[in-house]
C-alpha cells in the first residue's frame, strides 16, 4: 500500500495510514467505473481496461480489484459522491497525476470507439472536479485516443 500512495503522491517522505490507502484505491476505482457506466453500461472489455489500468498504472494489488469493484459498485448505488473522492485526490494528488487519471478517464470512454454525450459530459465534469482546465481535458483526450489506436 506504501507503494502505491508513493507512486500516487510522488512523495516517499510521507507514510500514509491503511485508510489513506483503502481511500486512494477507492477513489480511483469509483472515477474509472462512473466512466465505464457513463453510457449506462459497463462492458467486459471496459471492465478488463479498467482493472489493466488500476494494475498498471495506479499500482493497485490484483488481489484487491474484486473488492474495490464490489465496493465500488455499492458506491454506485447507493448515489456516488464523486465530490467526496475528487476532494480527497485534489488533497493528495499532483495535477500531473489528476491528468494521468483524466487520461485514464478519457480511454475507458473512448475504448469503443464512440463517443456519447453522457460520457463526454462525466469526462468534462470530472476535469473541472479535479480543477484541470480545458486544455488539459482536451490534451488528456488526445493523447487517449492516439494510445488506443
Amino acid at each position: 500500500m506504501f507503494n502505491l500512495i508513493k507512486k500516487i503522491t510522488g512523495n516517499d517522505k510521507v507514510r500514509p495510514t491503511d485508510e489513506d490507502a483503502l481511500t486512494a484505491h477507492l477513489a480511483l476505482t469509483v472515477l474509472l467505473l462512473e466512466a465505464a457506466y457513463a453510457d449506462g453500461e459497463c462492458s467486459d472489455e471496459e471492465k478488463e481496461h479498467l482493472t489493466t489500468t488500476l494494475v498498471r498504472d495506479f499500482g493497485v494489488s490484483r488481489k484487491d480489484i474484486d473488492t474495490l469493484l464490489d465496493d465500488s459498485n455499492r458506491e454506485r448505488r447507493e448515489y456516488v459522491n464523486l465530490f467526496r473522492y475528487t476532494r480527497f485526490i485534489n488533497e493528495n494528488f499532483s495535477e500531473k497525476q489528476k491528468i494521468a487519471i483524466l487520461e485514464s478517464v478519457w480511454r475507458i470512454i473512448l475504448l469503443d470507439d464512440h463517443l456519447e454525450a453522457h460520457e463526454d459530459h462525466f469526462a468534462h465534469k470530472l476535469a473541472n472536479l479535479l480543477n484541470l482546465g480545458h486544455r488539459d481535458l482536451i490534451d488528456a483526450k488526445l493523447r487517449a485516443r492516439k494510445q488506443l489506436s
